[in-house]
């Protein structure tokens, strides 16, 4: 089976209050943010969030986007990145390297595939997601809890205010390994 999500992250101001999402439907999504942080962060934080939900099953993961820099992070440049120690070509530190190293943790074993949309156009599950990403955000700059959602069936539910203080650090869920094969399908 393929589970097909939209993941999409939101700071109002670019840094500043920031929420992620990730939409399968209206009784599966999850979200989550912080007080202070990027939107690629909060990007990030979407498709890693979406992994750890869906970590107990066994089946592909179908991921809309609409983020390019995700999509280049996990498929083009986060292999190069790590064998050079986590430094881009030109030598500088990657961005967000806590959230990319968590990714490429997350992805270990499983079977993925994204696919970038337009957004910001209609697209149902990436509007869904958005507007859940945007309402993380919203609630933070308002010093109020966001939504967390349902979450995915059979996941460890994760608190959306893990960590609702004044850091920039982002709100992690537990990890839960799945075995498999490392792959884009």
């Amino acid at each position: 089976m393929t589970i097909t999500a939209s993941a999409d992250g939101s700071a109002l101001g670019n840094p500043g209050p920031a929420g992620w999402a990730w939409y399968i439907d209206d009784n599966t999504w999850g979200a989550g943010g912080w007080p202070h942080g990027t939107n690629n962060m909060g990007e990030l934080k979407a498709v890693l969030e979406l992994f750890r939900a869906t970590a107990h099953v066994d089946d592909d993961l179908h991921i809309l986007c609409d983020s390019q820099y995700v999509i280049n992070t996990i498929t083009k440049w986060m292999a190069g990145w790590k064998r050079k120690g986590w430094r881009k070509g030109d030598g500088k530190p990657v961005m967000n390297l806590d959230l990319i190293k968590e990714i490429d943790d997350a992805i270990a074993g499983r079977r993925y595939r994204f696919e970038w949309v337009k957004g910001h156009v209609g697209h149902t599950l990436n509007e869904a997601a958005d507007a859940r990403a945007r309402g993380a955000a919203e609630a933070y700059s308002c010093g109020r809890a966001p939504d967390a959602g349902p979450g995915y069936p059979g996941a460890a539910q994760m608190s959306a205010v893990a960590v609702a203080d004044s850091s920039s650090a982002p709100v992690s869920a537990p990890t839960t390994r799945s075995s498999g094969t490392a792959m884009l399908f």
